[in-house]
């Protein structure tokens, strides 16, 4: 497998896509409900679905004996999350991606139909959102945050599907056999489905990990510090495959994205809070049912 470099176009421009045998990008309209001049895509879509299925599975979970919320405080907290999410994931955005030219268009933050959406920004603001949650019904926010972390793998996941369906983030070029020519690529270049990759790392597989360690009674904030763990590591991993956004580059070390330098605090202040949880349990004795 070769990666190809993001700074040597000698290596791009010279490179033949006909000497590869690559698979076929599938063309699908990135529309996909159209009613005269109102468009719905596939990318809003994958949020509706991914919030229908945390809304699923959070009334399943609410249903067990001693959860922290029950099965009618389930809208309530999903329509909370989903303003965190909305909100949050611009705020990031903008903060994390796009300052400089906030600063040249101050109006564009009020564009979000032009795309721009931040999932280390999403999360702050579900976060803030399930604070405001937990304050105005009287929860224990870190009960609140466990219950939670198992609900938004699978909404991630398919948040990539609409990135791949849209044809945004892709990856970096690569020769391997299943790579992808973009048709709105101006280069042209086989790429890693980067998007596919995260939404099996990010999506699937970090939710059936979570999941499965939730299904027991753990000390509390050891599923949300899992959640930040497995989903900074499998991102930091999964960033080496895809190409980095054009207007930052690589912005740490001369080889860090900016995607994999938000995701070390999160590695971080897992790992604090798993080994926070389970050195109090060792103390108290006392483990908390989500």
């Amino acid at each position: 497998m070769k990666v190809w470099p993001l700074s040597d176009n000698t290596h791009w421009s010279q490179f033949k896509v006909t000497e590869l045998n690559m698979l076929e990008y599938p063309q699908i309209d990135p529309v996909a409900i159209a009613f005269g001049p109102i468009k719905v895509h596939w990318y809003g879509l994958t949020y509706l679905v991914g919030l229908a299925f945390a809304w699923w599975l959070a009334t399943r979970r609410a249903g067990r004996p001693g959860a922290v919320i029950n099965r009618d405080q389930v809208d309530d907290m999903i329509f909370f999350s989903a303003m965190g999410v909305v909100l949050g994931g611009r705020i990031g955005y903008i903060l994390f991606y796009g300052l400089g030219r906030l600063g040249d268009d101050p109006l564009w933050a009020l564009r979000v139909w032009e795309g721009g959406m931040s999932f280390h920004g999403g999360m702050l603001g579900v976060i803030f959102a399930n604070w405001l949650y937990a304050r105005k019904h009287r929860i224990n926010l870190a009960d609140l945050l466990d219950f939670v972390a198992p609900l938004v793998p699978i909404g991630l996941g398919l948040g990539r599907l609409g990135n791949f369906i849209g044809q945004e983030l892709w990856g970096r070029p690569t020769t391997v056999a299943w790579a992808m020519v973009f048709p709105n690529d101006p280069l042209q270049l086989p790429r890693h489905p980067s998007q596919l990759y995260q939404a099996a790392l990010e999506g699937l597989l970090l939710f059936l990990v979570v999941y499965w360690f939730s299904r027991k009674p753990r000390p509390r904030l050891a599923v949300a510090g899992l959640f930040g763990v497995g989903y900074g590591c499998l991102r930091f991993f999964a960033e080496f495959f895809r190409q980095p956004d054009s207007h930052i580059g690589f912005d740490g070390f001369g080889w860090m994205t900016r995607g994999q330098m938000l995701s070390l605090p999160m590695v971080a202040i897992g790992l604090y809070l798993i080994f926070n949880a389970y050195h109090h349990h060792r103390r108290t004795g006392r483990r908390h049912h989500r």
